[in-house]
């Protein structure tokens, strides 16, 4: 794939800096390469290492399979550039991101997505629901915040924050689906995990058959098994792998 070419910020940046920058571009082009980009639309972020203010988020008007290490724009908790970049950021995209940036020190990468399947189980009243074994690993950590319109208003991020508490999941209502989390590894598992279970809940639902929900014991102990599933690792189990298709595929995200 080629991109725009933007000069490598390589040796302008720190090691940690260029690790979080190739993780959260290898992110993008995973979301490009399972369809669930919405082309220009939605929006990935990371808090930049050893910052209390700065993240880095795609640049408005590139396609996620056009996103590189390089071409990632840096701002602050006020919008502001904080590196040069011909590029701009999604207005609704930094008042989601930096809500949640400056509100949980723990979430060093928040993932938004508008999928088909996420956005028709953000319309349903219920939500996600307990049917497969998928859906319980987001149920067991899950918020849900009420459209409140195209997400341009500030005031609307005490109401979001306050809505996504501690979890680490969560339905934005008649919107689309978001995950934050400590590393990009984990922020992509959780997203991939709880767009499965959206998948397999429309597909169910389209049966018109009776749904046969998933015992409240077994929801009890799902964290338990997941820690034992991962080894402890959680998206790191999965990270190093996927690393190595985009490799095989088209390196150019490290660029």
């Amino acid at each position: 794939m080629q991109t725009d070419s933007v000069p490598s910020v390589q040796h302008n940046v720190t090691e940690q800096e260029w690790q979080m920058r190739v993780n959260l571009a290898a992110c993008y082009r995973l979301i490009a390469s399972y369809g669930w980009d919405d082309l220009v639309f939605t929006h990935i972020s990371a808090r930049v290492p050893d910052t209390e203010d700065e993240f880095l988020i795609n640049p408005y008007g590139l396609l996620f399979e056009e996103i590189t290490a390089s071409n990632l724009v840096k701002v602050n908790q006020a919008g502001e550039k904080v590196s040069p970049s011909e590029y701009d950021v999604n207005p609704a995209g930094f008042t989601i991101h930096s809500a949640v940036h400056e509100a949980r020190s723990d979430a060093h990468c928040v993932l938004h997505l508008h999928t088909s399947d996420g956005v028709a189980v953000s319309t349903q009243k219920q939500g996600l629901l307990p049917i497969s074994q998928q859906s319980l690993f987001p149920l067991s950590n899950l918020a849900y915040h009420d459209y409140e319109g195209i997400a341009l208003n500030p005031e609307e991020k005490v109401r979001l924050v306050a809505d996504l508490g501690n979890a680490h999941f969560m339905i934005l209502r008649n919107h689309g689906l978001l995950t934050c989390a400590s590393s990009v590894a984990d922020a992509f598992l959780y997203m991939y995990i709880m767009q499965k279970a959206c998948e397999i809940q429309i597909k169910a639902q389209s049966s018109g058959n009776e749904l046969t929900p998933i015992p409240a014991q077994i929801l009890a102990g799902i964290q338990a098994a997941s820690d034992e599933v991962t080894k402890g690792a959680n998206g790191d189990i999965a990270w190093p792998a996927l690393l190595r298709k985009l490799r095989r595929t088209d390196p150019s995200f490290e660029e």
